[in-house]
């Protein structure tokens, strides 16, 4: 976290309730915008955390999360100004640095139907949910972003009855949420625990939108590796996730990630077209077995081997094709 945050969230740190540093780079107090429980005076989960030298704010009560920035303006505007000017000085502010900005609305934060449920950090450690994450061995700094239904079906219905009838049986899901780059939910991911099939089942608020996870993290300015899965871009640097669908999003540094698959016809015919319209792509070599990369995580890579694996192996034109062509078993 750069120092000019931490400086501010000390700053601010008078005007938030039941304020204490957790550890380094992670702040812990009443959420401000929900007032956070209304029956304990103790209960405190809101929250200031670092992504790669960023700093946000996450409350698992009302759900609201947003930079730092947005929230030093709802808690104090005269700060607000103050931090703008010490975080931007002597450099000119561009119109992508002004768009870090967002204005905040309470009422859109506080709409979400993440309230209903618990973000996996919030279970206890015996919980069967968070042992399933922790077994898939999911970073921890990333289970603030996923959620743990126990009743599928009947929340499904609760924040959109028109998308299911009731269930004779229901069972519980893991939630994975989607954002677009204003924070703002547009959709979910509901993953099974067990056999239940479908396995994911992908619901969507705005139909307009492409089932594209990760946008309000990814930095557009770097190397963008776009995968298949949720669940394995968090395991990837700057990573978004297709949901298992192709997507119109343009990106001029992308980096395709499919899955290890090379009897899989579907798979190769995505993968050829990528290669036809002179984008990158990883070609995974035959040293790698495991189907995706959280299977590789899981097989005992490490996260940086991973990178090294995905970047030593990253192709495009003429290589690619080669490469492809090597690579496909049908």
């Amino acid at each position: 976290m750069h120092f000019i945050d931490q400086s501010f969230i000390n700053r601010i740190s008078s005007k938030l309730q039941l304020f204490k540093k957790k550890r380094n780079n992670l702040f812990n107090f009443r959420c401000p915008l929900c007032g956070d429980s209304k029956k304990s005076k103790i209960k405190a989960r809101a929250y200031l955390y670092s992504v790669k030298n960023d700093a946000f704010f996450k409350c698992h009560n009302c759900g609201s999360g947003h930079n730092l920035a947005n929230f030093i303006k709802v808690v104090d505007p005269t700060v607000y100004k103050e931090y703008l000017l010490e975080k931007f000085k002597g450099k000119n502010i561009t119109k992508k640095e002004k768009k870090v900005v967002l204005d905040v609305t309470p009422t859109k934060i506080l709409s979400t139907p993440l309230l209903k449920l618990k973000s996996i950090d919030q279970l206890a450690d015996t919980h069967p949910a968070k042992k399933f994450v922790v077994k898939r061995k999911i970073p921890e700094k990333y289970f603030t972003l996923l959620y743990y239904c126990p009743k599928f079906y009947e929340w499904c219905i609760s924040v959109k009855p028109e998308l299911f009838t009731k269930q004779k049986t229901d069972h519980p899901r893991l939630i994975i949420p989607f954002y677009d780059e204003k924070n703002k939910l547009f959709a979910f991911q509901g993953r099974s625990f067990g056999n239940e099939t479908p396995k994911y089942i992908t619901v969507k608020f705005d139909e307009n939108k492409e089932k594209i996870f990760g946008l309000e993290r990814v930095d557009k300015t770097k190397d963008v590796y776009i995968v298949e899965g949720p669940i394995d871009s968090l395991f990837v640097d700057n990573a978004i996730a297709i949901a298992g669908a192709d997507t119109k999003l343009k990106v001029e540094n992308s980096i395709y990630i499919f899955d290890n698959e090379p009897r899989n016809r579907e798979m190769i015919k995505r993968m050829k077209k990528i290669i036809d319209d002179n984008k990158s792509i990883v070609i995974w070599p035959e040293t790698v077995k495991e189907k995706d990369i959280n299977d590789m995580i899981l097989s005992g890579k490490t996260k940086q081997s991973v990178m090294k694996i995905i970047k030593q192996n990253t192709y495009s034109g003429l290589s690619a094709l080669t490469k492809f062509n090597q690579y496909k078993k049908i």
